[in-house]
């Protein structure tokens, strides 16, 4: 059984919905792993000093960053910390807005939120209400160590988050030379469009993933079962990795805490996004403010 990335929980408003964050993707690409042709033992890539060619354990290694030609500074751990948001392990949603408002450019890596135990109300709440109004909710998560931009948005019975890339990301077609206008601009036939959009319309169908498989992948597969038998085999063994996984458990008055969260708001009436924007950054320089001078 998949083990979750992490646990945490979904925050808006001041309600609170424990969720195990899951992968939603599942990776097929076949892996190759480098052997030495000469005797098939296995290649090994080591940390290395540039400069005595001596191999550096890990305990020694430290991140710095090249600020100019050949300089760097270094960064402890406690910078890169300080740097970061307090919401690890908390999807802390921002604003609501229409699905269709999202460019797919901005769509990165989809991820399923199963709820915790005694969870399953809020999230039912949560699911519903947003398939109600057509929105998603867009916040901020933090994957290892890396904060995201992402997309809370619902699908038949789950919540997925869909991490996004921020704007500085994004390449905007603009930059590219694209043939602007109209078909009548660029000679394109009333002709030529009529036989396009019978053509279209001759191979319009409902979107069936089922029917879509990576034939490259069997054909590679059906290679590598050729060889097993020819028995061109070479054996290596490779270390596993365990993770751990904890639960998440809440009860809440969802009534309670929805009602508090509009009387927060002004009566039920929206705040704007840039303000709640502004008073995040206003927060967060106050937060890097105290740590600046408790170093």
């Amino acid at each position: 059984m998949a083990r979750p990335i992490w646990t945490g929980s979904i925050s808006f408003g001041l309600l609170n919905i424990p969720i195990q964050l899951m992968s939603g993707e599942r990776r097929t690409d076949i892996h190759f792993r480098m052997l030495d042709a000469r005797d098939n033992s296995p290649i090994r890539y080591e940390r290395v000093n540039a400069e005595t060619g001596e191999e550096v354990p890990w305990k020694e290694i430290v991140k710095a960053y090249e600020f100019s030609k050949d300089n760097y500074v270094i960064l402890q751990p406690e910078d890169i910390e300080r740097a970061a948001t307090e919401n690890h392990e908390t999807i802390a949603i921002e604003s609501f807005v229409d699905a269709e408002s999202i460019p797919l450019s901005y769509l990165e890596r989809p991820y399923i939120l199963v709820p915790g135990k005694k969870a399953e109300k809020g999230y039912v709440l949560l699911r519903e209400v947003l398939k109600k109004n057509g929105r998603v909710g867009i916040g901020r998560v933090v994957i290892r160590t890396r904060e995201y931009l992402c997309m809370l948005a619902p699908q038949d019975d789950a919540l997925m988050l869909i991490l996004m890339r921020f704007p500085q990301e994004v390449v905007e077609a603009s930059e590219y030379e694209l043939p602007s206008g109209s078909a009548r601009a660029w000679h394109v036939t009333p002709r030529e469009m009529e036989m396009a959009e019978m053509l279209m319309e001759s191979m319009t169908d409902e979107f069936s993933p089922a029917d879509y498989k990576d034939e490259f992948r069997e054909r590679l597969s059906q290679v590598i079962k050729e060889r097993i038998k020819q028995k061109h085999t070479a054996h290596v063994e490779e270390e596993k990795e365990d993770e751990d996984a904890e639960t998440a458990t809440n009860v809440v008055d969802f009534m309670s805490l929805l009602k508090k969260s509009l009387d927060k708001k002004g009566g039920g009436t929206p705040k704007p996004a840039k303000k709640a924007t502004r008073a995040r950054k206003s927060t967060g320089a106050k937060a890097k403010k105290r740590a600046t001078k408790r170093a």
